[in-house]
């Protein structure tokens, strides 16, 4: 029996269709990935499901009594409470068993009944096999696994970065221990050795779950079937995230094979029928041929998804130190980290790591100018030129589409120019039309990155660049980044993005 059963959904957003007549099955044992390209529809499949969102037709069905675990990195929560507060909420109910165990002695105290006995020992018992005197220890080692001990248990929400807090609900999530977890970009804020620890938690989880996630080497790890999102359809595969893309190749070579087939065949009926239909001797073969045609079920040619070109311009930059950092302090009300001290070179592909948190973003806004420093120096050549990718999807107007906001930034440019740069980057059609903040994060990374494109620089500052874009706009980046000539300094937690063509790593530490 199928935990969760989805039938002819239809959906559509904005005049854009997104799910026609698709049906998919959750099986208990199933650890499920969701993939396809920005703007398919992937996080608008999980909202959908967990009845955030309304479907327009079909039926979604849930196993009765299935407890459902949904990951909302935006959810509003209680921020004048510590972390360990907010995580003990997770056992709510076992709290309320001791609340009501503690009346029940109290009781005790003054008759004792052998329905007061029972009482508290059911009670007793509830709290003793459900580990509620270990939930400290159980708490702690969720909050270890995914880095949330370093913020300082005691440490209130509002002291916290938005990343910080993520990983928090997510810890939450996960002591809770829900049949089904429902997760969108789980990874988006964590580090590799915590997305390590995930995976290490999901393959031991006894539940089953649905993942949204563009870390393609974690939901390799974490898979056991996949469901693709392309072209308003929706296909179940069977194996991890390497396992799919071998299938979906073979099905879409056998599908190729199938249509160059039966051109052959309609080539050949339409010739005999074109050549014999005329002549009183073949006039019925041919006829018979002709109606053979209109029989066939024709395939359409196989369809190629939208791939962006994304093309930076690199302006000179003279050889040599462009980049000196001396004791350099950085934070907002408070110094975060030690003090800073490096160069950086020309044509250097620089990668900046730490825990997430730790002020990776704060001293790249520092160094831009875009915070004021806190103490100590850093100077850069005065031929640098910078283009920006900051990780937030904020923008001044979200209401503005991703043309107005092309034409704002480049005022210059004529309404047909904006569209063929949005188009280089796959932002194309009424997509470019529709307001920005109604975009998958995908799609507002692209229009990012074609102003990113189209800013004469020679110094790019990448602020987690690959956290909501699919497979093969991560390829076409990771191409266009390792052709630059300029200098490159990248924040990200995908070692795979960037293995095998950075040249110095940058490991920022605690003080």
């Amino acid at each position: 029996m199928a935990i969760l059963e989805v039938k002819d959904l239809n959906y559509s957003i904005k005049n854009r269709l997104l799910y026609k007549d698709v049906a998919f099955n959750l099986y208990k044992g199933d650890k499920m990935g969701v993939v396809g390209q920005n703007g398919a529809g992937k996080s608008t499949l999980i909202n959908i499901l967990v009845g955030k969102v309304e479907h327009d037709q079909g039926s979604i069905t849930w196993q009765k009594d299935a407890r459902i675990g949904y990951l909302d990195q935006h959810a509003e929560i209680e921020k004048d409470v510590s972390i360990m507060e907010f995580l003990k909420l997770s056992f709510a109910p076992l709290f309320a068993a001791e609340q009501e165990l503690n009346k029940v002695y109290e009781q005790m105290g003054v008759e004792m009944t052998d329905k007061l006995t029972e009482k508290a020992e059911e009670l007793s018992n509830k709290l003793m096999y459900s580990g509620f005197y270990d939930l400290d220890s159980t708490i702690n080692k969720i909050a270890a696994g995914l880095g949330i001990q370093k913020l300082g248990m005691d440490t209130l929400l509002s002291k916290i970065s938005g990343g910080q807090r993520a990983k928090v609900i997510l810890a939450k999530l996960l002591l809770e221990k829900p049949d089904v977890l429902m997760m969108d970009e789980p990874t988006n804020f964590l580090d590799k050795e915590h997305v390590d620890w995930l995976a290490r938690y999901l393959n031991d989880f006894d539940g089953c779950y649905i993942i949204v996630s563009h870390d393609f080497t974690f939901l390799n790890n974490v898979t056991n079937c996949i469901i693709d999102i392309e072209f308003q359809n929706i296909k179940k595969y069977t194996g991890n995230f390497q396992q799919y893309l071998k299938l979906k190749e073979e099905n879409r070579k056998n599908y190729e094979m199938q249509y160059e087939k039966q051109q052959k065949t309609i080539t050949h009926l339409q010739e005999y029928y074109d050549k014999n239909h005329a002549r009183a001797s073949t006039a019925k073969s041919a006829q018979s041929k002709l109606k053979q045609m209109e029989r066939m079920d024709v395939l359409p040619p196989a369809k190629d998804l939208p791939k962006p070109d994304f093309k930076f311009k690199s302006e000179y930059l003279r050889d040599g130190i462009i980049l000196e950092v001396n004791d350099l302090l950085v934070g907002y009300d408070h110094v975060l980290l030690p003090p800073l001290k490096y160069t950086i070179n020309a044509g250097e592909k620089i990668i900046i790591t730490g825990f997430n948190g730790i002020g990776k973003s704060t001293m790249i806004k520092t160094l831009l100018g875009l915070i004021p420093k806190l103490g100590g120096e850093y100077k850069w050549t005065s031929d640098c030129k910078f283009g920006y990718f900051d990780q937030d999807l904020n923008w001044p107007n979200p209401n503005a589409s991703a043309f107005d906001i092309i034409k704002d930034a480049f005022p210059k440019f004529d309404d047909v120019t904006a569209r063929k740069y949005l188009a280089q980057c796959a932002v194309k059609g009424q997509i470019a039309m529709r307001p920005i903040s109604t975009l998958s994060g995908g799609e507002q990374v692209k229009v990012k990155l074609c102003i990113l494109m189209l800013t004469k620089c020679n110094v790019l500052v990448l602020d987690e660049v690959t956290n909501h874009i699919d497979e093969a706009s991560k390829e076409v980046l990771k191409e266009q980044l390792i052709a630059w000539e300029g200098v490159i300094l990248l924040i990200t937690h995908e070692h795979s993005f960037y293995q095998g063509w950075s040249t110095k790593v940058i490991q920022i530490n605690k003080k």
